[in-house]
């Protein structure tokens, strides 16, 4: 044994610096000079670039100091207070494996002449990372391994009050070996390591990195860390298979090695900043030409017994603990003496969960119409709350934007499904309360100082609200009886508004406040009203009551009966005009649900169907394929056989019986092989449905987004086919109907396609009918869905024709990029399709043109067709081409590239 230590200790001497194969490609690596003005190259031969395309904010400056017996200089970048919205770097890391090494370096060195040094916080996408404190090192420098599951990486810098500003001088980027420091992470999902400690065991001549480590991470000597002077370094040159280890260490640390000689124990202590958890890795390699044995220790405890080094072989240990405050990594000899050759400490940082992508689409789209400036970017709550908004978790609860444009609560309010608050006083609303029923978790709703005229009907789902503010608006007619079931309503403020009548007695109870000063005439009491004849729109029986100047007790007797026997005449007259109209419209229901039944079967073969008829179509409601704001579709099953899609109403969205047999009877006229035929329909039992033709092949976004894709064998001739059958059904509804119809939710997922991907418009729902030839729009309230939405459309509440082309541009824009119109991933600005991809189709630039596509489709062809698209998505719905001209433009499209295909030989 003495023999071979002997025999090592001689192979020592050879000197450190040998020659080592070293593979020196950058590829991927991204070095930011923070506040620079020029690239460089630096003494390690890596490239450097300016700063600004990655970040928005900042000043620049250069700092200079003494170093050594030098003086350096270096720029950085600082961030003012007064430079609202987070400080960010945005940096792409699409083509970079997973996880990347992340390394930021911060410099005081009193830039400012004030002798203060910053402290401040540091975040990575959601997660806050660490804190930097200038006064307790300066420079400061950061390693994160960061988890790639974006197109960007956001890195701020996040004031902390009265602890001066956020400085920055470099920003590194490296990618690491695809699925490296995962081992031993099951446990702890969704982390992000910061590096505490990278010692390379065994060598004391400074600090590895680059090229020595083609990932460039920086390995520091072990002279701080050596546990006795008896420990011996060896350096020795051999080769190492390192397949199996993902973390790929360098060659030149695993080539040295701490062993301790003549002792039973080898020991570092790691000093941790705080209580935590660690990922700690520890690297071996066979350097002598004996096989240690020993057991691995960790605070005491062994964590791996018996573990051997063999020779001119490499392994690691990954450990992960749980809650420790201080680190003891203990080498126990059993056999030959320990060793170690590297070791790795990071300490373990949560990354919160992000906001779940619709509610970050929708507060976008909010955001474009606000009228508001704001910095929306990332993370709505992570790793700090947008303005204007407050969260629990990842969970947006609240939005406060008083005093902006907003005119209308657009449809993409209904997604922020986790509100309890909602600010919208002073916006501008008008019209009609609505596109609230979803919020279901609402607590508190604020529409005060608005021109609102009517209550609408969502205020039967909102069951958690406490409190509502009504007050300084519009709002006519009487209170509806849907406040009085809000069991946990607190205070109902409806002052200054224009309402009258009797409030409903659900309202009035001890647990409930109700202020309704300001209005014509609003109680609990019937009788305070009808004092008011100014407020009455049926005037009671006048009774009038003779009386002599001499009263006597039966002369007051008679007029107390007098009075009563008038008060009972009046209530007898009001309930039979109750009767007569509950009569009435009984009357009215009948004649259309029984009376009726023979008009309606001459509406083009739409069939009349029970409610059973269809409970045993779709084998009572058992297989859902769809759901939307109006309810759920079923598919069906006919006796004979044929397939139906049957759409079933919610009851919140219930119609009047007479609008219901109105929306059947324009449905059942619309017939076109491009639009999805209604086969029937039941309205009895308070039931609305509407049973459609089924289509097998689902909806375009389904085939171009859903779990069972089939984007890759959707080619450019195939989706110019289906945009072709698209624009003739939407042709028609515009200008082959009459009345003529506007579709108002045109969308990927209202396009189906049939077994033979021939597309035909569906949904209705929405739709709204122009029945006089020379009306050019309809005045209503904005619905559709966000992405698609007309902005002309929200801004004036003027529907046209033109609302459905912008939403088809935005469908023509998708077959073209194959991507979906709000889409988180990928820098700042790609976020809305539109504003987007715009631009590069107008300059004819088809860089983002469908990876799917690519060689695949004629130039002149898809030029067409980007053309047409650019058109259609126009902000002044004037510019934009009627539907008849974008379906000719859509056909010359289609013909190119039929005859691209043929004269290449290529069956489509």
């Amino acid at each position: 044994m003495d023999y071979l230590l002997c025999l090592c200790l001689c192979i020592l001497l050879i000197h450190h610096f040998f020659t080592i194969t070293i593979s020196a490609d950058q590829n991927g690596f991204l070095s930011l000079s923070c506040g620079g003005t020029a690239s460089f190259v630096d003494n390690l031969n890596i490239s450097w670039v300016p700063d600004n395309p990655f970040v928005t904010k900042g000043s620049t400056t250069t700092v200079n100091f003494t170093e050594g017996s030098s003086l350096s200089q270096v720029p950085l970048r600082f961030f003012l207070n007064s430079q609202q919205g987070r400080k960010c770097y945005r940096v792409p890391v699409k083509n970079m494996s997973s996880p990347v090494l992340v390394r930021p370096q911060f410099y005081y060195k009193n830039y400012d002449g004030l002798g203060k040094p910053p402290t401040f916080s540091v975040s990575l996408g959601t997660a806050t990372v660490t804190t930097v404190n200038l006064t307790n090192s300066d420079p400061w420098i950061e390693e994160f391994v960061w988890p790639v599951t974006k197109d960007v990486l956001s890195m701020c810098l996040h004031s902390i009050p009265d602890n001066g500003y956020p400085v920055i001088s470099s920003l590194e980027i490296r990618p690491l070996p695809q699925g490296a420091y995962g081992s031993g992470m099951g446990d702890f999902p969704n982390k992000s390591l910061r590096k505490s400690y990278r010692v390379n065991c065994g060598y004391t001549n400074g600090s590895m990195r680059y090229p020595f480590d083609s990932y460039d991470r920086i390995w520091d000597d072990d002279r701080n860390f050596a546990p006795s002077h008896l420990s011996t370094g060896f350096n020795i040159q051999l080769p190492f298979n390192l397949s199996g280890i993902k973390e790929t260490p360098p060659v030149g640390v695993l080539q040295s090695a701490r062993v301790l000689a003549r002792r039973n124990y080898l020991t570092y202590n790691f000093p941790l900043n705080k209580l935590g958890d660690y990922h700690i890795a520890l690297y071996f390699a066979g350097v002598l030409r004996v096989s240690p044995t020993f057991d691995v220790l960790i605070n005491g405890n062994v964590v791996s017994s018996n573990f051997t080094v063999k020779s001119i072989q490499a392994s690691a240990l990954f450990l992960t603990m749980k809650e420790i405050r201080s680190l003891n990594v203990t080498f126990k000899n059993i056999s030959f003496y320990p060793q170690v050759n590297a070791i790795e400490v990071y300490e373990l940082v949560d990354i919160p969960l992000e906001s779940s992508s619709t509610t970050v689409s929708a507060l976008q789209v909010i955001k474009q119409y606000s009228g508001l400036e704001l910095e929306w970017e990332d993370d709505p709550c992570y790793p700090t709350p947008w303005k204007h908004i407050r969260c629990e978790g990842s969970l947006v609860t609240s939005l406060e934007l008083s005093d902006s444009n907003l005119r209308s609560v657009s449809p993409t309010f209904s997604d922020l499904l986790d509100l309890k608050t909602l600010d919208l006083h002073n916006t501008s609303l008008t019209g009609q309360i609505q596109n609230l029923a979803s919020l279901q978790e609402l607590e508190k709703l604020n529409l005060s100082y608005n021109q609102l005229t009517s209550f609408g009907s969502d205020f039967a789902t909102l069951t958690s609200l406490k409190t509502l503010d009504l007050q300084n608006n519009s709002l006519k007619g009487t209170v509806p009886e849907s406040l009085g079931n809000l069991k946990n309503l607190k205070l109902l403020n409806l002052e200054n508004n224009e309402l009258g009548g009797t409030l409903p007695q659900s309202l009035n109870k001890k647990s409930l406040e109700v202020r309704m000063s300001g209005n014509m005439c609003l109680s609990f009491s019937t009788s305070t009203c009808n004092d008011r004849s100014d407020n009455n729109t049926i005037e009671p029986p006048q009774v009038t009551i003779f009386t002599r100047k001499k009263t006597s007790g039966h002369h007051r007797t008679a007029i107390i009966i007098g009075t009563i026997v008038g008060v009972l005449c009046a209530i007898i007259f009001l309930a039979l005009l109750t009767l007569l109209y509950i009569r009435k419209k009984k009357g009215t229901e009948d004649r259309y649900t029984k009376g009726g039944t023979s008009d309606l079967r001459n509406w083009n073969s739409a069939k009349i169907l029970t409610y059973k008829e269809i409970k045993a179509a779709t084998n009572n409601f058992k297989e859902v394929i769809g759901r939307g704001s109006f309810g759920s579709v079923y598919i069906g099953k006919f006796p004979e056989g044929k397939l139906v899609a049957v759409k079933v109403r919610f009851d919140k969205t219930q119609l009047g019986v007479d609008s219901f047999i109105n929306e059947v009877y324009v449905l059942s006229q619309i017939r076109h092989q491009n639009l999805v035929t209604l086969e029937g329909f039941c309205s009895e039992s308070k039931q609305q449905i509407l049973v459609y033709e089924f289509l097998a092949g689902g909806s375009l976004a389904d085939n171009l987004y859903g779990p069972n894709s089939k984007k890759v064998s959707l080619s450019w001739v195939r989706r110019l086919k289906i945009a072709v059958d698209a624009a003739k059904g939407l042709d028609y509804l515009h200008n082959g109907s009459n009345p003529r119809i506007i579709h108002r939710d045109v969308k990927c997922s209202n396009i189906l396609l049939d077994s033979e991907m021939n597309a035909k418009v569906s949904d209705f729902g929405l739709s709204k009918q122009i029945s006089q030839a020379d009306v050019t729009h309809v005045t209503t309230v904005v619905k559709g869905t966000a992405g698609y939405l007309d902005p002309e459309y929200y801004s004036t509440q003027q529907l046209t024709e033109k609302s459905d082309v912008y939403s088809f541009g935005v469908v023509l824009l998708e077959l073209i990029c194959g991507r979906e119109p709000l889409c988180r991933a990928g820098a700042p600005d790609s976020y809305n399709l539109v504003l987007w991809a715009k631009p590069y189709l107008q300059a004819g630039i088809f860089e983002i043109v469908d990876d799917c596509l690519r060689g695949n489709y004629d130039v002149e062809s898809m030029r067409k067709t980007a053309a047409v698209a650019s058109r259609c998505v126009e902000r002044d719905a004037s510019q934009r081409p009627t539907m008849a001209e974008v379906l000719a433009e859509l056909k010359e499209a289609y013909n190119i590239q039929l005859s691209f295909l043929a004269s290449i030989g290529y069956a489509h």
